[in-house]
């Protein structure tokens, strides 16, 4: 994709449905789940607002201020208001993602200092942030006073866990470095074996350490217990199955180790924030 010779600067709007809701910042201008065609791409530009994309399935070439980044399933990335960007799919990999547009007005809100100068923020796959960013698309796509004052505090609350794991990576110690590499053993050991019957004694086996103390350090990282964990990578086979096949409600939830589609459908609910049929109909090709 060549840059132009002249690159635009977009203000995006708020309509007028949404300026009379909002009576604070942050702004949210634009928030949705979007299954983008076969060979899109946005050409160089440069927005007033600040932009969050999360890749839920897929891959796409992300380069702001020049520095290329391949995205892929969970990663997370942002850039600020009159940063040069733009974006284009992979020649055989399809690509869904979360954006979110936002400002703050005329308010000096320090989202750079917060988040820092690296626009890739991590991955997020099975993370509470990625359960934040799909009850956010969920609100705003709600009309009403309540749901778009949550969408504001979703944002404003996965600006603070980011800036919180920001933080607690500046300041690891040697030794913590080495227990979160036997804790990404253990996630990775869970998200390859998730449909199978994985007990305590698997995990000491894996990693030489107790129950107890897996317990304990994978929740400091992670913020779940290992099995809650499993529970999240359940989840996030369960969407790809909705977005990859035409697979129905109850095969879906057989596929990912639940014998009743109730107790799945109440599980996505209880988990995520939204039924299972609403996450469904969010996506936007």
């Amino acid at each position: 994709m060549s840059n132009a010779a002249k690159i635009p600067f977009h203000h995006v709007a708020l309509p007028d449905h949404v300026k009379a809701l909002y009576f604070h910042p942050p702004y949210i201008t634009l928030a949705h789940l979007f299954h983008a065609p076969q060979q899109w791409g946005i050409a160089s530009r440069m927005l007033s607002n600040y932009q969050f994309q999360y890749v839920v399935e897929g891959a796409a070439e992300y380069c702001i201020e020049g520095q290329t980044y391949v995205t892929r399933r969970g990663d997370l990335i942002y850039h600020s208001p009159a940063q040069v960007h733009n974006v284009h799919t992979i020649q055989g990999e399809k690509y869904i993602c979360i954006s979110i547009l936002f400002d703050f007005g005329d308010t000096g809100y320090p989202v750079e200092r917060m988040l820092g100068d690296e626009r890739y923020l991590g991955n997020f796959s099975g993370h509470d942030i990625e359960k934040k960013l799909t009850q956010l698309i969920a609100h705003y796509h709600q009309p009403g006073l309540a749901h778009h004052t949550q969408c504001q505090a979703l944002l404003m609350t996965i600006l603070a866990d980011l800036a919180g794991i920001k933080q607690e990576q500046e300041t690891k110690t040697d030794g913590q470095q080495k227990i979160k590499t036997k804790m990404v053993l253990i996630r990775n050991y869970i998200e390859e074996r998730y449909n199978a019957n994985i007990q305590h004694r698997d995990l000491e086996a894996l990693s030489g350490l107790s129950r107890n103390y897996i317990i304990i350090n994978f929740r400091h990282l992670f913020g779940i217990t290992p099995f809650e964990y499993l529970t999240r990578v359940r989840i996030e086979r369960a969407k790809e199955l909705a977005i990859q096949t035409n697979m129905s409600i109850g095969e879906i939830a057989g596929a990912v180790g639940y014998a009743d589609v109730h107790t799945f459908g109440r599980m996505f609910k209880n988990k995520m924030g939204v039924s299972f049929s609403q996450f469904c109909s969010s996506m936007v090709t």
